[in-house]
């Protein structure tokens, strides 16, 4: 491609990468064709594998450790893949989702459950789409899109539909009686100093979110001001993707979080085990391209964390993203208090039938 100049137009380079995909996928279902029952899944992880390598391949041609492979592309295709939130994404896509994906693909073929795996991916990918598309549209590049972004739209559309397979799938829980379900379930948040201390913090996330909304809604309070221009004023960088990240979290993960807090306060609600990975998946991800954006050379001298606040700002997004990790890590790993709420009589007809 670096030396045709017909595959280098804009319609060219779109048309030939639908071909290059379109050539895996062929390639994938030649490779189980003798194999009966597979998980239509498998067809994403596997095409999307790919992918993350091509990812990969940017990331490093970006950061100057390899050349030659992907610079036809983002210069005539989508020139936004050049800016820090995108090198970091991509890194994010060739490791982690890449892993992800093996791991998957791996439990998948010895029968095993992949459901939190995929979740996890899930809301990785949903929350990388959210912010990448809008960002580039409403950003500097958003005048230098052309028909090779749309390759973004299946990338955006599947993690749903791939969520709501897994979803409808039922989840493993462990097998716990009746009337210890009962007991942990008849708990006050107070009695569980570990679920209130998450609670307490979900508190301080949602307050730290709605602030960084203000932020980048060019809000006149001078506690903004300050912070944007001494502390994170990469949250005003042109390229739009900071501004966009700061208002999913604020209309989607604000709201997540809260219902963790509910959820943390009243029992069975089983729907925090799904909620808390997906959350987990999404503000990982998000909170790797935004802290990683935040010090890359890629980002302009300006826009980067101040010296002197360098570590203030790592460690507020630091905690930031531990708080979903620990509620996924609390729910999976103590499932009692979000099982289906038991009743006395059934607690009491258990211990009669054993």
């Amino acid at each position: 491609m670096n030396n045709i100049p017909a595959l280098q137009k804009p319609l060219g380079m779109l048309g030939l990468g639908m071909v290059v995909l379109g050539s895996v996928l062929l390639l994938i279902l030649l490779s189980v064709r003798h194999k009966q029952n597979i998980d239509p899944l498998f067809y994403v992880f596997a095409e999307f594998s790919f992918t993350c390598l091509m990812a990969l391949t940017n990331a490093l041609e970006q950061d100057g450790f390899i050349k030659g492979f992907m610079g036809f592309y983002v210069k005539m295709g989508e020139p936004h893949l050049s800016t820090a939130y995108s090198v970091l994404m991509c890194y994010w896509d060739g490791v982690v989702h890449f892993v992800v994906f093996l791991l998957i693909i791996h439990r998948m073929f010895k029968g095993k459950s992949y459901r939190e795996l995929g979740l996890l991916w899930a809301g990785s990918s949903i929350a990388n789409q959210l912010v990448l598309i809008p960002g580039t549209v409403v950003g500097k590049y958003g005048s230098n899109i052309g028909p090779a972004f749309l390759r973004n739209i299946p990338f955006f559309l599947v993690p749903f539909w791939a969520a709501s397979l897994l979803l409808n799938r039922p989840r493993e829980m462990p097998i716990i009686p009746a009337d210890k379900v009962a007991m942990e379930q008849n708990k006050s948040l107070l009695s569980r100093p570990v679920d209130a201390l998450l609670a307490v913090a979900a508190l301080a996330a949602v307050a730290f979110t709605a602030f960084r909304g203000f932020v980048v809604l060019d809000c006149p309070l001078d506690a903004c001001f300050t912070y944007t221009y001494q502390y994170e004023p990469y949250l005003k960088d042109p390229v739009g993707f900071p501004r966009v990240m700061m208002l999913v979290y604020l209309f989607y993960a604000l709201p997540l979080l809260a219902a963790c807090i509910y959820g943390l306060s009243r029992p069975g609600c089983g729907w925090m085990l799904d909620l808390t990975l997906l959350l987990a998946g999404a503000l990982t991800q998000a909170q790797w391209c935004h802290i990683g954006a935040s010090f890359h050379r890629r980002t302009p001298y300006t826009y980067r964390v101040p010296a002197d606040k360098w570590w203030p700002v790592v460690v507020l997004n630091a905690l930031y993203v531990a708080l979903p990790i620990l509620l996924a890590l609390r729910c999976y790993a103590y499932p009692t208090y979000f099982m289906k709420h038991v009743t006395q009589a059934q607690t009491n007809a258990e211990k009669k039938k054993n």
